[in-house]
C-alpha cells in the first residue's frame, strides 16, 4: 500500500475530503477528521473505536499499531502502510469513515 493508494480509498468514501492539520493531509466527512497520512507519508491513521482497534489489533500486530497517548486509547489507530493489504485498509477506512460521517449519509 502505498500514500496515494490510501488517499484514493479514503476519498472514495461518500463526501470524503483532503485536507490538511499540522503540515500533514487528513481526510474528512461532515467536517470531521476520519483518517490521517503521516508527515512522511509511511504511515495512516484511522478513527477507530477501541473495540474496532482492539479487533485490528488481534488481526494484524506487525502492521497495526495503537497511537500514543489518549489519542490511541480512544482508537486512534496508526497503519504501517508498507505491510498493509488492500482489504484491510479499505476495512479499516470504511470503519474509520462510519464512526464520524453525519447520520443522513449512514442512512442511505
Amino acid at each position: 500500500m502505498t500514500a496515494a493508494e490510501f488517499r484514493r480509498l479514503a476519498l472514495s468514501l461518500p463526501e470524503a475530503v483532503e485536507s490538511s492539520h499540522m503540515n500533514h493531509p487528513d481526510f474528512r466527512v461532515g467536517g470531521k477528521i476520519f483518517a490521517t497520512l503521516g508527515p512522511d507519508e509511511t504511515w495512516g491513521m484511522v478513527k477507530l473505536t477501541p473495540r474496532e482497534q482492539a479487533d485490528a489489533l488481534r488481526r494484524a500486530r506487525d502492521v497495526i499499531t495503537r497511537a500514543s497517548g489518549a489519542w490511541g486509547r480512544r482508537g486512534s489507530t496508526i497503519i504501517q502502510l508498507a505491510e498493509a493489504d488492500t482489504a484491510m485498509i479499505e476495512e479499516l477506512l470504511t470503519a474509520a469513515w462510519r464512526n464520524v460521517a453525519p447520520k443522513r449519509l449512514l442512512d442511505e
